[in-house]
């Protein structure tokens, strides 16, 4: 049968196959990407598949670009490619002959490995995104989302916390407590675990207020760093915390990472529940 002359790029990975497809993309780019096609075929652990795929290409102006792990399914591919002529490109075959020289242990040979040694590192990033979009009382539907809800007065570390608490992989929300604004109904339907009050001494308060408002070139004696303001915000935070019953933590010259362990330990008890 006659080859359709648009180029195509078969990707057969037993495991997702990101690896052959960046690889592919970038190579692609040098020839005008725009005019190759990339289908991609991953988790693929039978031989059976694996013919049908090659048989598939033979008809078509194409190439395949593998990263198989398993043996038989490498074997399988070189003998389907060269009966059908195609280009066959192994992109871990190599690298796995250049370790074996250094290394004095044999290769696991898993598909999936490192995708799986990854998986933590992907939570990671996740609660740091979540936690970058739920700061400062954005999105109130994603406090329902969230493993913990911070809640407190401005400055109270909320964000410092947040952001220490999502490298442990804790989805993390906060939200300031103002006077004026009426917190959203969505932290009133939360578990009372979920949610942590953060609280502090009013001079400390002042005084950190202070530094924020000299850093930002403003007067120094604006409202904000004003002790009748400071008492005034305290309160009402306490009003709110008493009202939901939650845990709650003062923050006056203690490390983030100490208020942090407190924390883990009411998201563990929570989740154990």
């Amino acid at each position: 049968m006659e080859k359709n002359n648009k180029p195509v790029v078969y990707i057969i990975s037993d495991s997702v196959g990101e690896t052959a497809e960046f690889v592919v993309t970038a190579v692609a780019s040098q020839f005008n990407s725009g005019h190759v096609e990339i289908h991609k075929e991953s988790f693929l652990t039978d031989s059976g598949r694996l013919k049908e795929i090659v048989k598939e290409a033979s008809k078509k102006n194409s190439m395949i670009v593998y990263t198989l792990v398993l043996p038989e399914l490498r074997d399988a591919i070189i003998k389907e490619a060269f009966k059908y002529n195609l280009p066959l490109v192994d992109l871990l075959g190599p690298m796995f002959a250049a370790f074996s020289r250094i290394m004095s242990v044999d290769p696991r040979l898993e598909p999936g490995l490192i995708r799986r040694m990854d998986e933590d590192y992907f939570r990671r990033v996740a609660a740091v995104e979540f936690a970058v979009k739920h700061d400062d009382g954005k999105d109130p539907l994603g406090l329902l989302q969230a493993d913990v809800v911070l809640i407190g007065v401005s400055r109270t570390s909320k964000t410092p916390l947040s952001m220490y608490l999502a490298h442990r992989k804790i989805k993390v929300a906060n939200l300031p407590l103002v006077p004026e604004i009426e917190p959203p109904q969505e932290l009133f339907n939360l578990p009372r675990n979920k949610v942590i009050g953060l609280t502090i001494a009013p001079d400390l308060l002042r005084e950190i207020r202070q530094e924020r408002l000299t850093a930002l070139g403003l007067k120094s004696r604006a409202n904000y760093a004003e002790m009748e303001r400071i008492f005034e915000e305290l309160e009402y935070s306490k009003r709110i915390m008493r009202r939901l019953g939650c845990a709650v933590f003062d923050v006056s010259h203690k490390a983030v990472e100490e208020v942090a362990d407190k924390i883990i330990n009411v998201v563990k008890e929570y989740k154990e529940e």
